[in-house]
C-alpha cells in the first residue's frame, strides 16, 4: 500500500531536485582549482611584467643617464683643442708661413667676429632650439632609434650633441653613439655656456672642400673673412653643413640653393629676418669655383725664418708644442720683407755666377735692438739653415782677441807697435803671415786693417786666450762654443754660427752693450689673447766697455775700404773679413764678411758642404773679400739706402793713438810700397767688384790686398803642425786687386819689433814692455 505523503509542488520539486544534485556532487574536485589557480597566476605574470616594463620605459632611461653620467668624463680643454692653422708674419704684417698641422685647414675665430646674421643661419639650418634646449632633442633621439630599428641611420642631433660628436671622434651609427652623445651633451650644457658651445662648433664642423670652422669655409667659398659675409652667403654656408660636399654649388648647384632657400625661410619663421629681407635675398653669385691656393711654409730662404721663429717661441715658453699647433698662433717677427728681399738678391745675384757646390748665409741684426732684420740660410727653405752652421771665423774673429787685449792692458793702443815679420815662433809655434807681407814693426790698427797673423797672435798670448774666450761670449758668441784657451784662437780656429758673428759684432757697434738678438717680437692666439710681447731691451750695458768698444770699431773703419767693398756715398763702417785654409795648401774652405753701421750689423759666410775648397768661378780660392765681400756690401748699400747718413760716436783712444796709415811696406825693412790700389807685388789694380776674384796673378782673392796669395794660402799660419807649425786657419791676406803690401812704415820706430818702441827689430834686444814679443812672453 503506498505510503501517504504530501502532494509536492513544482517548486519544491525543483528545489528538492537540485537539493538532491548538490548532495550527489563529489567534495573539492582538485582539477578544477588549479585550472582557476593557473590563470589567475598568469594574469599576475602579465602583469607584473607590464609593470616592469613600465618601469623600464619610465625609469630605464632616467638609470642608464645617471650611470653614464658617471662613466662617461667630458673631454678636457686639451682633448678637445682642435688643430688649426698658425700665421708667420713679417714685421709689417705681411704673410711669413701659414702652418697647417696635418694639413687642417682651420682658422679658429671668437664669436664675437662672427656676424650676428652668420650665427642665426646656422641655428636655422641645423638647431632652432639651441639656446632653450637641455643640449639634446628627445624628438630626434626616437627619429634616431626608429632609424636603428629600421635599418636607417642618423637622426636630429643638436648643435651641442654635433659638437660632442666632432670633439670625440666618435661618428658611429649607433645607438650607443647617441646614448653617450646625450649624456655628454648634458654634462657639456652644464659647464659651458651656449654662446661657448656655438663658437666652439662654429670652429669645428667640417664645411667642405678641406675647410674646417666656418673662418676657413668662408675663405674657401667666397675668399673674404668670417666677419664680411653677407645674410645670403652665410645662408648659403649654414644649408651645406649637414652633406657639404654634396651641396657645394659647384658640386649640385639646384640642391645648394634648395638647401639655401630652406635657411632662409627658416630664417624668416624664427623671426631672425623679417618676411620683406626674406624676400629680397637672391642666392650669391660671387662663390668660387674652387677653393683659392692655400699658402704654406714657402719653400725658399724664407722658410728658414719661420723655423727660427718656431723655435725661438719654444725656447721662451710661450706656447707648448701641443699648443704650437692648436692655439691658432699669430706670431710677429721682426724680419723687415723689403731687407729681406735685398739680402736674397744680394746673395742671389753674387752666387748665381758662382760654382754650384758653393754655400752661403747672411744675417743682420739691428744693434740699437738685438732684432733680425734680415736672414739667409740658404736658398732651399727644406734644406740646411746655413746661418746656423757652425763654422771657422777665422780673421773676423780678430775684433775679440783687440777687446781682450785692451781690457787686459789699458796702456795697449792702436797706435802700439808689434813686430809683423811672418814665421815668428810663438811659445813653440810658428806663425805666418800671407807670403811678401811683412812689417817689422806695424800699428795695431795696421795688424787689423791688414789682418797680420803674427801681430795678433801675439796680442792673443798676451791678453791669455781666456779672455779672449771671455771677450767674445761677454760680445754674444754663445757660451757652449768656443771654449777651448789655446793659442789658436786669436785666429779664429773655432766654430761659431753666421748669426752668432752678426750678433756680436752688433755689441761693438753698440758702444759695447749687448743684446740678445731675437726674431719673436709678438705672438697672439686666435681668441685674441696676447701671448707675448717683446719689450724693449736695455741690452747689459759695457758687456765690453764702451771706450774699448770703441777703439775696436776704430781699428776696423778702414778694412773695407782697402778691401775694395766700402759701402756708398763714404758711409762710415767697421768690419772684419776672414778666411780659413782648407786641409789642400793653396786652398780656402770657409770665407768671411763682417761689419757693422750703427744701426745694421751684418755677417756673410761662403762655403761649402763639406769643408772642400772653396773657388770662384774662374777656378781661384776664395777669400773673405771677394765673394762674401760682394754680397755684404751689395746688401749693407741697399738695405741703407735712403737712411741717416750716419757717424759712430766720437772716438777717444786707449793707450798710444793711431797715426796716419797705408803707407805700405812690402819686405821686412819697413822701406815704403805701392799705395793703396797700386800693383803692390802683382796687384792687377782693379776695384770692380765684377773682377774682384778674377786677378790672374798670385793672391787672388785675398782678404787685405798683399798682392799674393801666401803660397796659396789665407796668411792664417799655415804650417805644419807635427813642425810645430800653427794652423788655426784664420788669416786674410792675400788679395791681389787690392794692393798696399807691407806694413805702414808709420809707425814711430818703423824698425823696431817690440810694442810701443822697443830698440831691436829682431826681437832679440831689450823690449820696453819688458817681454820678448817674438818669444810671446
Amino acid at each position: 500500500m503506498p505510503l501517504l505523503t504530501h502532494e509536492e509542488t513544482g517548486s519544491e520539486s525543483v528545489a528538492r531536485t537540485n537539493a538532491v544534485a548538490m548532495a550527489e556532487l563529489p567534495p573539492g574536485d582538485p582539477h578544477d582549482r588549479d585550472t582557476r589557480a593557473d590563470r589567475m597566476s598568469a594574469w599576475r605574470r602579465v602583469r607584473r611584467a607590464l609593470y616592469v616594463l613600465l618601469g623600464l620605459v619610465v625609469l630605464g632611461p632616467v638609470l642608464a643617464f645617471v650611470v653614464g653620467w658617471f662613466v662617461f668624463e667630458v673631454p678636457t680643454s686639451e682633448e678637445v683643442a682642435v688643430e688649426q692653422v698658425s700665421r708667420y708674419t713679417f714685421a709689417d704684417g705681411s704673410d711669413l708661413a701659414t702652418v697647417r698641422p696635418d694639413g687642417v685647414n682651420r682658422q679658429v675665430v671668437r664669436l664675437a667676429d662672427i656676424p650676428l646674421h652668420v650665427r642665426e643661419a646656422v641655428l636655422a639650418a641645423e638647431n632652432r632650439s639651441f639656446y632653450t634646449d637641455p643640449g639634446f632633442d628627445i624628438t630626434g633621439i626616437m627619429r634616431a632609434a626608429y632609424n636603428q630599428l629600421t635599418g636607417g641611420v642618423g637622426g636630429g642631433s643638436t648643435i651641442t650633441q654635433q659638437y660632442v660628436k666632432v670633439v670625440t671622434g666618435n661618428d658611429d651609427f649607433t645607438l650607443v653613439r647617441k646614448y653617450k652623445e646625450v649624456v655628454l651633451a648634458v654634462k657639456i650644457s652644464r659647464e659651458q655656456t651656449k654662446d661657448e658651445i656655438l663658437e666652439n662648433y662654429l670652429n669645428v664642423i667640417y664645411m667642405g672642400r678641406g675647410a674646417y670652422g666656418i673662418q676657413a669655409a668662408s675663405q674657401a667659398f667666397f675668399a673674404k673673412d668670417v666677419g664680411e659675409l653677407t645674410v645670403s652667403e652665410g645662408a648659403m654656408l649654414a644649408g651645406m653643413i649637414q652633406a657639404p660636399s654634396r651641396w657645394d654649388p659647384a658640386e649640385d648647384l639646384e640642391g645648394s640653393q634648395r638647401r639655401w632657400t630652406y635657411v632662409l625661410d627658416q630664417m624668416r619663421d624664427a623671426g631672425f629676418i623679417t618676411p620683406t629681407q626674406r624676400a629680397a635675398e637672391v642666392f650669391p653669385t660671387n662663390w668660387l669655383k674652387e677653393a683659392p691656393p692655400v699658402e704654406g711654409i714657402p719653400a725658399d730662404a724664407r722658410a728658414h725664418i719661420y723655423k727660427l721663429a718656431r723655435d725661438e717661441v719654444l725656447a721662451r715658453g710661450i706656447v707648448s708644442e701641443d699648443e704650437l699647433d692648436t692655439a691658432g698662433l699669430t706670431v710677429t717677427t721682426t724680419v723687415d720683407p723689403a731687407r729681406q728681399r735685398e739680402a736674397a738678391d744680394a746673395v742671389n745675384t753674387e752666387m748665381e755666377r758662382q760654382p754650384e757646390s758653393l754655400r752661403s748665409a747672411l744675417a743682420s741684426i739691428d744693434p740699437r735692438t738685438g732684432a733680425i732684420v734680415a736672414y739667409f740660410g740658404g736658398p732651399n727653405g727644406q734644406g740646411i739653415d746655413y746661418a746656423q752652421a757652425l763654422r771657422q771665423p777665422g780673421s773676423s774673429f780678430k775684433p775679440f782677441v783687440l777687446a781682450a787685449a785692451m781690457m787686459a792692458d789699458p796702456e795697449l793702443g792702436l797706435g802700439s807697435t808689434y813686430n809683423g815679420t811672418s814665421g815668428q815662433e810663438f811659445a813653440g809655434t810658428v806663425v805666418r803671415n800671407s807670403e811678401g807681407f811683412d812689417c817689422v814693426s806695424c800699428t795695431v790698427k795696421t795688424a787689423m786693417t791688414r789682418s797680420i797673423n803674427t801681430i795678433f797672435y801675439q796680442l792673443g798670448l798676451e791678453a791669455g786666450p781666456q779672455r779672449v774666450i771671455d771677450a767674445a761670449h761677454a760680445a754674444g758668441i754663445p757660451e757652449d762654443l768656443v771654449t777651448d784657451p789655446r793659442g789658436g784662437i786669436a785666429l779664429g780656429d773655432q766654430e761659431v754660427h753666421p748669426i752668432d758673428m752678426a750678433s756680436a759684432y752688433a755689441t761693438f757697434a753698440a758702444g759695447g752693450t749687448y743684446r740678445e738678438p731675437y726674431v719673436v717680437s709678438r705672438v697672439t692666439a686666435a681668441d685674441g689673447r696676447v701671448l707675448y710681447e717683446r719689450e724693449e731691451d736695455p741690452g747689459t750695458p759695457n758687456a765690453i766697455p764702451q771706450q774699448v768698444a770703441r777703439n775696436v770699431t776704430e781699428s776696423m773703419l778702414d778694412v773695407a775700404d782697402v778691401a775694395g767693398i766700402a759701402l756708398a756715398g763714404g758711409r762710415p763702417v767697421a768690419g772684419k773679413t776672414g778666411t780659413v785654409q782648407a786641409a789642400q795648401d793653396g786652398q780656402n774652405k770657409d770665407a768671411w764678411m763682417v761689419g757693422y753701421t750703427p744701426s745694421l750689423s751684418t755677417a756673410v759666410w761662403v762655403g761649402s758642404d763639406m769643408s772642400d775648397p772653396i773657388k770662384n768661378a774662374q777656378g781661384r780660392p776664395i777669400y773673405g773679400s771677394g765673394v762674401p765681400g760682394s754680397i755684404w756690401q751689395a746688401f749693407m748699400n741697399d738695405a741703407l739706402q735712403g737712411t741717416e747718413h750716419e757717424e759712430f760716436p766720437e772716438f777717444e783712444p786707449l793707450g798710444r793713438p793711431p797715426a796716419a796709415e797705408f803707407a805700405s811696406s812690402n819686405s821686412s825693412d819697413g822701406s815704403e810700397s805701392t799705395e793703396r790700389n797700386g800693383d803692390g807685388n802683382g796687384g792687377d789694380d782693379r776695384d770692380d767688384r765684377e773682377n774682384r776674384d778674377n786677378a790672374d796673378e798670385n793672391g787672388t782673392d785675398g782678404d787685405n790686398g798683399n798682392g799674393t796669395d801666401g803660397n796659396g794660402a789665407d796668411g792664417d799660419g799655415n804650417g805644419d803642425p807635427n813642425n810645430g807649425d800653427e794652423n788655426p786657419n784664420g788669416g786674410d791676406n792675400g788679395r791681389d786687386d787690392r794692393g798696399d803690401n807691407g806694413g805702414d812704415g808709420s809707425g814711430d820706430n818703423s824698425g823696431d819689433s817690440s810694442r810701443d818702441g822697443g830698440d831691436n827689430g829682431d826681437g832679440s834686444g831689450d823690449n820696453t814692455d819688458g817681454g820678448d814679443p817674438d818669444s810671446g812672453e
